[in-house]
């Protein structure tokens, strides 16, 4: 009699099958939140703003600084210490740089800008500076009207 019974009982196949419903539920309420979010994460770029005056007091240089100069049209200077002004191209002031920076890796550099100065001559600036491994860079800027 126990061979008729299990004839009769068919066996489960085991399903090999993946439920994905609940991770497509996951997924939606996910997008929806990233859809929201995202327009407000872009508010903070649009915004205008002023750059502040500098009321810092300033560095005292334990040698003789090399400065480094972006002029209002965008040219790149390099002023070494007890000389002029000498106009160069962003690949001439990063073999320079590195150069100098192969001598002394504690050099250091400022930057000074026009103020007229568009902010991507600025970037090229300090990518030049990044190339040739300068690890301290200043700004050089003016004294406010605020200063003490």
């Amino acid at each position: 009699m126990t061979v008729s019974v299990f004839n009769r009982r068919k066996r489960r196949k085991l399903k090999s099958e993946i439920n994905v419903v609940p991770y497509i539920d996951v997924m939606l309420v996910l997008l929806i939140i990233f859809m929201v979010t995202t327009p407000l994460l872009n508010l903070s770029v649009t915004a205008d703003i002023q750059l502040p005056q500098s009321a810092a007091k300033a560095l005292e240089a334990k040698s003789d600084p090399v400065i480094v100069t972006v002029r209002s049209d965008g040219q790149l200077g390099l002023q070494l210490p007890k000389s002029t002004v000498q106009a160069m191209e962003p690949a001439e002031l990063e073999a320079r740089l590195a150069a100098m920076v192969a001598q002394d890796k504690q050099l250091r550099v400022f930057l000074g800008a026009d103020a007229q100065v568009p902010y991507q001559k600025l970037v090229v600036a300090m990518d030049a500076l990044t190339r040739a491994k300068v690890e301290k860079v200043s700004l050089v800027t003016e004294l406010g009207s605020n200063a003490r």
